[in-house]
């Protein structure tokens, strides 16, 4: 699996794309953030303190399966703001939990005329008929996060983000390597493809017994309750997989405070999280760079509003995954504090 360097290279290969084309929380309910990220004149400056595109100022619609609060979404968010500062680009974000909201915010970029998409399409038999519609609107698309195995049947540009089955199997190689026998992977909603592509690779690749539980992830109590109850049922599971980080540290907290030796692991990041890491309390989380994400997502509209350059071949893009625990979480804690990773 992808150590360290390996980290590295794949940064740096998204971060020269980047180079030569030169989660505020996640809004509810479907309100739109509206921001014009950077002025038209090429004398300006971005946020970053680099020169303003001088390209015309598209407008792009950033639209997510994020519910309120949402400090993942957070850090695409702020990718996607920063692309949008450097490239002259007027940033729309909206976001619901809802899958039916979700596909009522892409129809409201499409009256919109907005000038480029990027959508996340965690139900892809319920997103593919609403994107199809922007794409024959004359709308460029992107696919951001989630939907890696179904967004090409959308006409979409490209995509960017983590192939959801691969990063199961990294947990569950992961999880062989620091000696669980028994591993419980929970998901916290329903009906997200990619929830359930972890547990399925994770299940591929884990020497041990997986057992799968569906927990609700907007109610943090009930959701540590539920695995509690489980793990009560059956002391014979030694690890868990939580596949959000907020709810990783909940359990993990929890799971200390009753004493008990049960391995919790996540993915991604948040602020708790880093020194839960850093303690070895988390024994990993795997991390697929959403800030990268939000950025090439933007970027990518950008560059193909400017001369129709295209990223991927019709291939996924992967921004991750990547294993951090305590030998290496140190390497990158500047970067989480300062929202870029």
């Amino acid at each position: 699996m992808f150590g360290l360097t390996k980290k590295r290279v794949l940064f740096g290969v998204a971060a020269g794309l980047v180079l030569v084309t030169t989660a505020a929380c996640s809004s509810s309910g479907g309100a739109q953030k509206d921001s014009t990220a950077a002025a038209a004149s090429g004398s300006e400056t971005a946020s970053g303190g680099g020169a303003v595109a001088d390209t015309p100022n598209y407008t792009f619609a950033m639209i997510s399966h994020a519910p309120a609060g949402d400090t993942f979404f957070d850090v695409i968010q702020k990718g996607a703001t920063d692309a949008a500062a450097k490239d002259n680009v007027t940033f729309k974000y909206s976001g619901s939990g809802s899958v039916p909201e979700q596909a009522n915010l892409i129809q409201n970029a499409i009256d919109s005329k907005v000038d480029g998409i990027a959508v996340s399409m965690p139900d892809p038999a319920a997103l593919t008929e609403p994107i199809k519609k922007a794409v024959e609107a004359g709308i460029p698309v992107v696919i951001y996060n989630a939907g890696d195995r179904d967004w090409q049947k959308t006409g979409a540009l490209s995509f960017f983000g983590e192939p959801e089955v691969l990063a199961g199997e990294f947990a569950g190689t992961k999880l062989n390597e620091i000696g669980s026998k028994h591993t419980l992977c929970v998901t916290q909603a329903q009906g997200q493809i990619q929830l359930e592509d972890r547990c399925d690779g994770i299940t591929s690749k884990f020497s041990g017994t997986t057992d799968r539980l569906f927990s609700d992830g907007t109610d943090p109590a009930g959701y540590v309750s539920t695995i509690q109850a489980k793990l009560a049922s059956d002391p014979t599971i030694d690890s868990v997989v939580t596949l959000g980080p907020q709810l990783g540290v909940a359990l993990s907290n929890a799971l200390k405070d009753a004493g008990s030796t049960v391995k919790v692991a996540t993915y991604a990041f948040n602020a708790d999280a880093v020194p839960l890491l850093q303690s070895g309390q988390l024994a990993f989380t795997i991390d697929q760079q959403p800030w990268l994400q939000g950025y090439m997502a933007i970027d990518s509209l950008w560059q193909y509003k400017k001369n129709n350059s295209v990223l991927g071949a019709q291939l996924s893009t992967p921004t991750g995954p990547v294993v951090y625990d305590k030998d290496n979480i140190g390497s990158i804690v500047p970067f989480i504090n300062e929202g870029l990773r």
